[in-house]
């Protein structure tokens, strides 16, 4: 396990001074990238700023950004920008949200996310060349006409790394088919990877005329602790909340964890969190995450994920804070 291919995920749960420390303590030890994550309260591009401001050496990344949240133009923009101050370090991961998040969140229908991400992705990159003339776009889902009325310098780079997230075999395939990479779920396993994730990928690659696998950077749940059972039971919160979502029953199906998946669902909307909890079972948890001590998940990872993704993305459990930060860094740093 070569710690510079590792990454971190940071969620921005704990403010800005600790996702900037979060991420300068994973590259003081070793860690290939960090990533910084988006929600209601938190922003990516303004966490990947903090954290650029941190680093001199790793890739940073979003994992990920809405991409529906911000305009064409706009993701044109902040991407020139956090490319230029991170020093061409950077990876733009962007992902839809589930459909109610679409809906409820950006005010969008939340229809046909697969196709207009086929759409934005290009068009992103058209404007990221806005230097080269006007751009003129009329489309199913964007109608962009921008003129310069100034002059335009190129970006540090035309062809910065658009990631996509992707969990359904139909949006996989459209990362496959527009994007640089794609961004697993935390819910992703090795077995769903092999079996559904890859063959997606390779279709939309097929579709785009590609030769080269589509590389993966993927989410594992990662939780570290001197108490076992502490960090178990830290994981299984995470692993929980997640399962609640049934746009991912799909991974759960192939594992034959759906009745389960809906049982945990139910313990939750009925606001049961801990018996929501206490519904995932050793084996849910060990095929989905990595909860333990720190020389468990070290050979827990050598096992099963050592090689599944191109980038594994280590993610504490955000209510943890810096503290689940530190205790990732510090396991595999110890390892690596």
């Amino acid at each position: 396990m070569a710690l510079q291919n590792m990454s971190l995920v940071i969620s921005g749960g704990s403010g800005l001074a600790d996702i900037a420390e979060s991420a300068r303590m994973a590259e003081a030890a070793g860690f290939g990238s960090a990533w910084a994550t988006e929600f209601y309260d938190r922003s990516a591009t303004i966490s990947l700023a903090a954290m650029a401001c941190a680093t001199s050496t790793m890739t940073l990344g979003s994992a990920i950004a809405y991409a529906f949240g911000r305009t064409p133009l706009v993701w044109a923009a902040e991407a020139r920008d956090l490319d230029e101050l991170t020093g061409q370090r950077l990876i733009i991961g962007l992902g839809t949200g589930t459909r109610r998040m679409q809906r409820d969140w950006h005010g969008l229908d939340g229809e046909h996310p697969a196709s207009r991400m086929e759409e934005l992705v290009p068009l992103i990159r058209r404007l990221l060349r806005l230097h080269e003339g006007p751009v003129h776009h009329e489309g199913r889902f964007y109608r962009v006409d921008v003129r310069p009325t100034a002059p335009v310098g190129p970006p540090p780079r035309i062809d910065l790394p658009i990631y996509l997230a992707g969990v359904n075999p139909r949006m996989v395939q459209a990362a496959g088919t527009v994007g640089d990479g794609l961004i697993g779920h935390p819910l992703f396993t090795p077995e769903y990877v092999r079996d559904v994730v890859r063959p997606a990928l390779g279709r939309g690659a097929e579709i785009a005329g590609r030769d080269a696998p589509v590389p993966i950077a993927s989410y594992i749940t990662c939780s570290v602790a001197e108490d076992r059972e502490a960090a178990r039971q830290a994981a299984r919160a995470v692993v929980a909340f997640n399962s609640t979502v049934k746009t991912y029953r799909v991974i759960h199906r192939h594992h034959g964890f759906e009745s389960q998946a809906e049982a945990i669902r139910e313990r939750w909307l009925a606001g049961d969190f801990m018996g929501a909890v206490e519904l995932v079972s050793d084996d849910m948890l060990d095929t989905i995450a990595l909860a333990g001590t720190a020389d468990e998940v070290r050979a827990r990872f050598a096992e099963r994920w050592d090689g599944v993704y191109d980038r594994p993305l280590l993610w504490p459990p955000a209510f943890l804070g810096h503290d689940g930060v530190r205790a990732v860094v510090g396991a595999f740093a110890a390892g690596g």
